[in-house]
């Protein structure tokens, strides 16, 4: 399975720390964050990478090179205009031919069983897996329905007409972690910027089956300077199993 990193975010929230240094070379334990992303892919097999580019990409570029020092391929589409999730997948739609691909966001730091992840999203045979986390505070992160048996049923209140719903509904956030049909790729327009999230929405609404993985481990969004220091506080306390392993 290939895999798509994104990393064409502006980084706004995380300033002054990306006044000079786009986001996913933030340092986390002195490794860039991306650089984390590539571990964890590498430790599931997964070794070609696409990474999208536009907030001081060549830097990114100029940092990870063809992957070759990890033992994988890195290839690199870039974006004069910022795409969005949907819009940029789109235009990396070629690197994907035709399979099912994953998608990581650049600025996230976990520890997931990708594997797993795989076979629930193959055992499935679900347009699209989304990795999701129970969290108190769901709103503030955009609420993914699911039923017990984690089909979701809307995302942020789209999705499946309510009679549809089952009597019970479990509210998670999505974690920005997912595998999916590129086949999903059709409802985002070429060149436009557009949300993946849009196209889910859409094909729920077509009746298609979105499953959801539910993932308890360690997850971290590092969207502000408070979550970015305490990031660097969980990887300094070995919260992370996967920093002992993340040699190149």
């Amino acid at each position: 399975m290939k895999a798509m990193i994104l990393a064409a975010g502006l980084g706004t929230r995380l300033r002054p720390y990306t006044n000079t240094l786009p986001k996913p070379l933030l340092p986390v334990g002195g490794i860039p964050l991306i650089v984390w992303n590539l571990f964890l892919l590498r430790q599931y097999g997964i070794d070609e990478v696409m990474i999208n580019l536009h907030y001081l990409g060549h830097m990114i570029q100029q940092e990870l090179g063809g992957g070759a020092q990890w033992g994988m391929q890195l290839s690199y589409s870039q974006e004069p205009v910022i795409l969005g999730t949907g819009g940029g997948l789109r235009k990396a739609e070629a690197f994907f031919q035709g399979e099912d691909f994953l998608v990581l966001n650049g600025d996230t730091l976990t520890e997931l069983d990708l594997g797993e992840v795989q076979r629930v999203h193959s055992a499935s045979q679900a347009r699209a897996t989304m990795v999701l986390r129970d969290d108190p505070h769901v709103e503030q992160w955009g609420v993914v329905e699911t039923s017990n048996d984690n089909h979701v049923l809307s995302i942020n209140g789209q999705g499946l007409p309510d009679h549809h719903h089952p009597s019970e509904i479990l509210k998670r956030m999505f974690a920005g972690i997912h595998i999916l049909n590129p086949c999903i790729l059709s409802h985002c327009p070429v060149g436009r910027s557009s949300s993946i999230i849009d196209a889910y929405v859409t094909e729920l609404q077509r009746g298609a089956t979105i499953m959801g993985y539910l993932h308890s481990g360690y997850w971290s969004d590092i969207g502000t300077p408070q979550r970015y220091e305490q990031a660097q506080q969980d990887v300094d306390a070995g919260r992370l199993s996967l920093a002992s392993r993340a040699v190149g």
